[in-house]
């Protein structure tokens, strides 16, 4: 069994961050190390992390408040294992997600893989809504629409290194995918292995603007291009991620 380092950025996250460790903890793959980092949490979310007593869990607060990009940068930095996965400290992973998905990585020589998942509402009841996603995204792919959901990621840092992206504050996901894409392509496991939690008050933009405008950035900053090239893949990725929600984001009866 190689060390799977699994990334967990938090804040104010009291609410939900123990049935998310719970989910870790369930694992029947269990070489695992949980790196959680705070991101300057006024809530619990301390005192609930603390009640586990696990040596697999390491609790990291920052200084000040970061962000999540660079709260998740501080993780990857502190990882040892071989393969690196993702987990928020609201979303949930059923019991045999990592064993199935370390041995999916392994059987056919993966470097970068992702899976299906639903989502659920903040008292973790379903809601009917069943995602998934191409079967092999190369970079092309991966730039005009974000394929994996962070929760299902999980790669081989000897293939992919160290991922730093810049701190922007929406879209920090997408931000390592695009970096990862470049080392290796990205397969698609397909079983629905977690949970999604849809919250009120995240900061996901409401307005089309705002939207358009985080896009931008995402290519802008987040992978260093210059206007007309972050212009143009902004386009390409509003029209792929609405691609992605009419073929692949469906209602429980769809599939």
């Amino acid at each position: 069994m190689q060390l799977v380092s699994i990334i967990m950025p938090t804040y104010n996250c009291g609410r939900f961050i123990a049935e998310s460790i719970r989910s870790v903890l369930a694992q029947t793959y269990t070489n695992w190390e949980l790196i959680i980092v705070d991101d300057c949490s006024t809530d619990k979310t301390e005192d609930v992390v603390a009640s586990f007593d696990d040596p697999r869990i390491h609790y990291l607060r920052n200084e000040q408040n970061e962000g999540a990009a660079l709260t998740r940068n501080r993780a990857l930095r502190e990882v040892k294992g071989r393969y690196i996965a993702f987990l928020d400290s609201d979303d949930l992973w059923l019991p045999t997600k990592l064993e199935r998905q370390i041995a999916f990585l392994e059987r056919n020589g993966y470097a970068f893989t992702y899976h299906k998942y639903t989502e659920i509402d903040e008292e973790s009841n379903p809601i009917g809504i069943y995602v998934s996603g191409k079967k092999h995204v190369r970079p092309f792919d991966m730039y005009c629409c974000c394929w994996p959901g962070c929760l299902s990621v999980v790669y081989d840092a000897k293939t992919i290194g160290l991922i730093q992206i810049p701190d922007i504050r929406k879209n920090n996901d997408s931000a390592m995918w695009l970096q990862a894409i470049q080392k290796a392509d990205c397969y698609l496991l397909p079983e629905n292995l977690a949970q999604y939690r849809r919250r009120t008050g995240s900061i996901t933009p409401t307005s089309v603007w705002k939207k358009i405008g985080w896009h931008y950035i995402l290519f802008r900053k987040g992978a260093g291009m210059n206007p007309v090239a972050a212009t143009f893949w902004m386009i390409m990725n509003i029209v792929g991620n609405s691609y992605k929600k009419i073929k692949y984001v469906k209602r429980y009866e769809e599939v």
